[in-house]
This record gives C-alpha cells, structure tokens and sequence, in this order.
C-alpha cells in the first residue's frame, strides 16, 4: 500500500512569496544528495536534474498551473519539485519508490507544510485519478525505464488530465510526434496524437543531468485533444499493434490476425498494399472503427 506523508506535524505552510524565499534558501540540490550519501541508481532509470534554472523552465512551459494539482513521478533529491512549490499549483504530490530520498523529500515537506505530499509507492501501481483531485496534471522527469507505459497508462484517461508535461530520451520523443512516412513513426506516434495535442517543448543535453546518460533528453507537453475521433482504447492498441508489429509487410498481410484483413482495409477506405508507417491518424481511427463493428469471436 502506498504510504504518504505531508509537512511536520505542527509546521505552518508557506505560501506565495515566503514560500518561494524558504525554498531559494535551501541548500543546493549538490548537498543534499552527499548529505544523504545518494546516487542515481541505473537500475531504476535514474538521472538527476540539479540545475534550478532548467526544472524552472519546465514548470514554465508546462502552462498555467492555477488551481492545478500537480503530480511529479520519482522526485528523487527534489529539484524539480521546488520549481513545482515555487509555482501557483495548488498542490503537489510526489510518487518516489525509492526509499533513500524520503529523508531529503521531508525536509523539503517541512518546509511547503501541506503544499507537498510524498508519497512512497510504485507508480505503475498507482492510480493518480485517486490521488489528487481534478483539475490535476502531471510533471515529471521521468525514469527512462518506466516512461512509456506510464505513458500509455495515462493516455488511457487523458481527458482527466488538464496536461501532462513529462521528460523522456529524445529518440522516445521523436517517435511521439513523428508524421506518417517518416522513420520514426509508429504505435507510439499514433496513440499519442490521436488521444492529445502533442507539444516538444524543449531538447536537453546528456550533459544536464547526473550522471549523465547515454542520449538527449526532451520534454514534452500532452493536453487531451477536444476533436478526438471516439474508439475504444483497447481497439486502437490492438489495431497498431498488428500494423506496426510487422511493419514491412503490406496491411493486408500484417492485420491478418485482426480477422478478413481484406475486407477491413476496404471498409477502411485503405489501399491493401500500403505500410502501416503511410496510413495517417485518420486512417487508423477508420481502420479501428472497422474492426470494433466485427463480431467478437467466440
């Protein structure tokens, strides 16, 4: 069961300008991560972004937080979660896993009183809808090795979502807003666009973060999009995934286990030769349309 915690029992919140002046008063991110003797785990995907700049500007570009309660996945030593405090949200909670940054992540609590929660879970076990209340976003620098699914996960429910404004390896995040006919499109470009305006807000080098990884980071900005085209998730899922599972073969080929590949394509209005990297969003959205109107089987 997650566990949660807030401000010390007792300790007076913070808030407006006080609050910003307390967190610009605390002692750099460099000293609280030897302080507590921690470093970034490769097993858990784990990169630091020390340079309060740079987490300012994220929060910057992640838009109005207003009345917004705001979500950040693996913390770590708290660097973006201070520019988080620092911004008009109305709240924000922490999901960190791992244990050795909860000393660091209290002090910082003492601090914000009951602007911060943190709270010890695994986020791919967590429901975030249950967590905070609407309107609710997600920031975060995500660990690399959790960042798709969580992504997906959220996807699923991005209409309960005013944006999430979240970090991933460049390469990841070119494949999130590539167009049809280009390399790099696929599943991912296709479920993204279609559930959510997709917006890369701003490329970071290896070098921002500690220890460096191997590849650029981007950050990237998903608001629900008010024009979506209605079809089941799970559909849409299956359908690129057939598509894009074999993706040199033509669809009339690659959707076969989707049942009379023929015959969906040409409901579809897509030509039976085609690839599934030169069908658009639209032709997807038709395609799972297609084969949500087919009998299940059994």
């Amino acid at each position: 069961m997650p566990t949660s915690t807030s401000g010390s029992e007792g300790s007076l919140t913070l808030s407006g300008d006080a609050l910003r002046d307390a967190i610009a008063a605390l002692p750099p991110l460099r000293d609280v991560i030897a302080r507590h003797g921690l470093a970034a785990k490769k097993s858990l995907g784990q990169n630091f972004l020390l340079d309060l700049n740079v987490t300012a500007r994220i929060v910057r570009e992640a838009g109005d937080l207003v009345g917004v309660h705001v979500v950040e996945i693996g913390p770590g030593p708290g660097g973006l979660t201070r520019a988080l405090l620092a911004s008009a949200a109305a709240s924000v909670t922490v999901i960190e896993r791992d244990r050795r940054f909860q000393p660091a992540l209290e002090e910082l609590a003492a601090v914000a009183g009951d602007r911060l929660r943190v709270v010890e879970a695994d986020a791919l076990k967590t429901d975030i809808l249950a967590l905070v209340p609407a309107p609710r976003a997600v920031i975060a620098n995500l660990p690399y090795n959790v960042a798709t699914p969580l992504l997906i996960g959220w996807l699923r429910r991005i209409d309960q979502f005013r944006s999430l404004t979240l970090m991933f390896q460049k390469e990841v995040a070119d494949r999130m807003v590539a167009e049809p006919r280009s390399h790099a499109y696929g599943r991912l470009s296709v479920i993204a666009q279609w559930c959510a305006e997709v917006d890369p807000l701003l490329t970071l080098p290896a070098r921002a973060f500690t220890p460096p990884p191997k590849v650029d980071s981007t950050v990237v900005r998903f608001r629900p999009r008010s024009d979506r085209e209605e079809v089941p998730f799970a559909t849409m899922e299956a359908v690129t995934a057939a598509a894009f599972g074999q993706r040199r073969k033509m669809l009339r080929a690659s959707l076969r286990s989707l049942g009379d590949a023929e015959a969906l394509l040409a409901e579809s209005d897509l030509p039976p030769t085609a690839r599934a990297e030169e069908i658009d969003i639209a032709g997807f959205v038709r395609l799972a349309r297609a084969v949500g109107a087919r009998p299940a089987k059994g």
